[in-house]
């Protein structure tokens, strides 16, 4: 299966790893989606994480891309309804407008992403809402500062990656006062003044 495969896209298939902890093995008998994570892989693998039960269970793993069934990105889960009200839901709910109205391209990522594309519990009370918002070209501090007033008044802690060409950005470093900033790229991590510039980025 040839796709355009980006980070927090949710995949099905994922074959038993040769090696891992015992609760992968089980985590993977309900056939979960694993999420699509950034790293540096073989040719015709993808960069994995797995879920556990449990907050701390996360494996990092690779995928044969051959072995992909299903594929959701964060953005085809903004009108998914949960079957539950947890916190996370309800912000989402009270927030849909206003990323609507925003005109960029936005998804539902984290646990609240994992729970409605698969149905299999993931949130509870205290859980976060993560979401992603696509930023092909710069968006400026006063304006993430200025979303991330908005998010606050949410019912739950908001956490918002940005993402990038060249990688992911957490929406509250941006509208912070730091200089340099966090970008999380395939190679890894590197503390950019401009993360929308591409030279700087990948160099």
């Amino acid at each position: 299966m040839v796709m355009k495969l980006l980070a927090h896209d949710l995949l099905w298939g994922m074959p038993l790893p040769a090696e891992a902890p015992d609760w992968v093995f089980e985590a993977l008998g309900d056939n979960p989606p694993v999420v699509v994570r950034r790293g540096i892989v073989a040719a015709g693998q993808v960069a994995v994480g797995i879920r556990g039960r449990r907050r701390e269970q996360r494996y990092a793993a690779s995928m044969p891309q051959a072995a992909i069934t299903r594929r959701l990105s964060p953005e085809q889960l903004i009108d998914v309804q949960g079957t539950h009200d947890w916190p996370a839901l309800q912000a989402l709910a009270q927030l849909r407008p206003l990323l609507q109205a925003s005109g960029l391209v936005w998804g539902v990522a984290g646990s609240a992403g994992h729970e409605l594309a698969s149905g299999i519990a993931a949130l509870h009370a205290g859980s976060d809402l993560d979401l992603i918002i696509r930023t092909p070209v710069p968006v400026s501090r006063q304006w993430a500062a200025d979303l991330v007033a908005a998010l606050d008044n949410a019912v739950c802690r908001v956490d918002v990656q940005l993402q990038l060409p060249a990688g992911g950005l957490a929406l509250r470093e941006w509208a912070g006062s730091a200089r340099q900033v966090l970008l999380k790229t395939d190679q890894g991590a590197q503390l950019l003044s401009d993360p929308w510039q591409p030279s700087q980025a990948c160099a």
